[in-house]
C-alpha cells in the first residue's frame, strides 16, 4: 500500500495538470472566443430541434473576421488597444 505522502503527491501532480489544462483551455477560448461561442450556439440550437442556418452564418463570418485579423500585420505602427 502507498503511503500517505506518496499519495498526496500523486493528488498534488493531478491538480497541477488540471491547472494547465484549465489555462490553456482558457487561452484557446480568449483567442477564438467569437467562433466558439457561435459553434456552441449552433449546437445548443440543433440539440433544441431549432434551425440553425442563421447562427451558421453568423460563426462563419466570425471564422472570417479573426482569419482576416490573424493575417493582418501588426506593428506599433499599427495597434490598437
Amino acid at each position: 500500500m502507498k503511503s500517505m505522502r506518496q499519495a498526496g503527491q500523486g493528488m498534488t501532480e493531478y491538480i497541477i495538470i488540471v491547472a494547465l489544462v484549465a489555462i490553456a483551455a482558457i487561452g484557446v477560448y480568449t483567442a477564438f472566443g467569437h467562433t466558439v461561442r457561435g459553434q456552441m450556439a449552433v449546437t445548443a440550437q440543433a440539440l433544441g430541434g431549432n434551425d440553425t442556418e442563421e447562427a451558421r452564418q453568423q460563426t462563419d463570418d466570425a471564422g472570417d473576421e479573426a482569419l482576416d485579423e490573424a493575417e493582418r500585420a501588426v506593428s506599433l505602427n499599427n495597434y490598437e488597444p
